[in-house]
């Protein structure tokens, strides 16, 4: 995952992705996601780094990967992401050999299905795309060919 935002971080400078950085999210929630992706506020985002250098506010997109954490990182954690207007989440649960992306809507997350190809499409930022069984297989080659397709 980690691969997979910095390959689309290249070509798209103005986001920022980072791995294991705390997000002070509200007064009760201070999350420590596996990846995410931003934008800066002048750029249109959502977020911003304080003078401690922790991301306030709710990045755009936050991946996490379980594997004995899924029901924390599906329920309360994803409650809390949606809540403070995380816009896209993505849980990868190793164990169950899944991904689900789930968008947020009206205020409530929905579960993002792959097209056709297997692939799932971020509405957020235009053009990163997911090859949702490439990455499961550790395929890079092809997580990175969904990138430029």
């Amino acid at each position: 995952m980690v691969f997979w935002l910095n390959a689309y971080r290249i070509n798209h400078p103005l986001c920022r992705a980072a791995d294991n950085g705390t997000i002070r999210l509200d007064p009760d929630n201070e999350p420590q996601p596996d990846v995410m992706l931003f934008r800066a506020p002048d750029n249109g985002g959502q977020a911003r780094i304080d003078e401690d250098g922790y991301l306030v506010g709710a990045p755009e997109l936050v991946v996490e990967i379980s594997a004995s954490s899924a029901s924390y990182d599906l329920g309360a954690k994803k409650e809390a992401y949606r809540r403070n207007g995380v816009q896209e989440y993505i849980v990868w649960q190793i164990l169950e050999r899944r991904i689900d992306w789930f968008r947020l809507a009206n205020g409530a997350y929905q579960s993002v299905a792959a097209n056709q190809a297997g692939v799932i499409e971020s509405e957020v930022f235009p053009g990163l795309r997911l090859n949702v069984s490439a990455m499961l297989e550790g395929d890079l080659a092809a997580v990175q060919s969904a990138l430029h397709s």
